[in-house]
């Protein structure tokens, strides 16, 4: 609910400057930039760059996001449409608009897997929970760059969790990431009151899970690891765990409590996620090392949504 107030939120700030007549004013960027992340600070949700090793000299950009991310030159920018306020994923290539689809409530997360060719998104739609009225689910799709093809929603998938075949009207999916073969996939799967680790084909539509409690999960680069937020406990704050999956090995990685996003693999070591620092208003993104040697640190203020570049 956190989160999904502060999306809100910088949507109206958003929606206030356009009306207003105020857009961003781009600065000169470094050209040594090797991350890219959304401004909370100046209420716009400006995208901006910077080098992790010069964290303070930031770089402006032309595009306004809500949740960005961008691999192989395939940018996604989930963003304000329209009056609503109305949300839609825009994919670019080259600076070139390849598609732009409609989204069906507040966006949430996106991914772009390692080739470029899948584009994936999780919106907040509000109004048709299975549980609450008036509540919320997540709705998960994705676009395909090489056949053109939008998918709205992944929940006519089938569905295996723990041996058996799922077919509850409540399911939801969220955080989708794509393999290497642009095929494979991990995702978020809830239903009754619990969530689980699946992974899936996109060509056979299909998911299995893997384990239980496990929210928003990230592929790393070489394919061999995913990290994603666990609870503490029942009812408690999630940190960030990181499973091997050859081993099936979970590592839990310190400083990383009160974590609600899907994490960034910056490489095969370490980890880019945002948080909001204790005696904060704004969230900030984190890195932390994916073996858990060390604990999580700050790396730029009133930011979110990490992406490498």
């Amino acid at each position: 609910m956190v989160a999904i107030v502060l999306v809100v939120g910088a949507g109206v700030a958003y929606v206030t400057s356009v009306v207003r007549g105020v857009s961003p004013t781009p600065v000169a960027s470094s050209g040594s930039a090797d991350l890219m992340f959304v401004e909370l600070g100046d209420g716009r949700s400006r995208v901006e760059e910077v080098a992790r090793a010069t964290p303070t000299s930031r770089g402006g950009t032309e595009l306004s996001c809500v949740r960005v991310y961008r691999a192989a030159g395939t940018t996604v920018c989930l963003k304000l449409a329209g009056p609503g306020p109305t949300y839609a994923a825009e994919i670019t290539r080259g600076g070139r608009v390849l598609k732009t689809v409609p989204l069906p409530g507040v966006p949430s997360r996106a991914k772009v897997s390692a080739s470029g060719q899948v584009v994936s998104w999780t919106s907040f739609v509000t109004g048709d929970s299975y549980s609450v009225p008036g509540g919320f689910s997540t709705r998960t799709g994705y676009y395909d760059v090489r056949t053109n093809t939008v998918v709205e929603s992944i929940e006519h998938f089938a569905a295996t969790v723990e041996g058996a075949p799922l077919t509850a009207s409540d399911i939801n999916y969220w955080g989708l990431t794509v393999g290497s073969d642009d095929r494979t996939f991990y995702a978020t799967l809830a239903s009754g009151g619990y969530t689980w680790l699946v992974k899936g084909d996109l060509e056979a539509k299909s998911v299995t899970s893997l384990r239980r409690d496990a929210e928003c999960p990230s592929l790393s680069p070489d394919g061999t690891k995913v990290a994603y937020k666990k609870r503490i406990s029942r009812l408690g704050p999630w940190d960030l765990a990181v499973l091997d999956l050859a081993t099936g090995t979970e590592k839990r990685l310190p400083g990383t409590a009160g974590i609600d996003d899907q994490a960034t693999w910056l490489d095969d070591g370490h980890l880019a996620f945002a948080g909001v620092p204790k005696d904060a208003r704004l969230a900030a993104i984190h890195t932390v090392p994916a073996d858990g040697s060390a604990p999580a640190a700050m790396l730029v203020a009133d930011a979110t949504s990490p992406s490498p570049l």
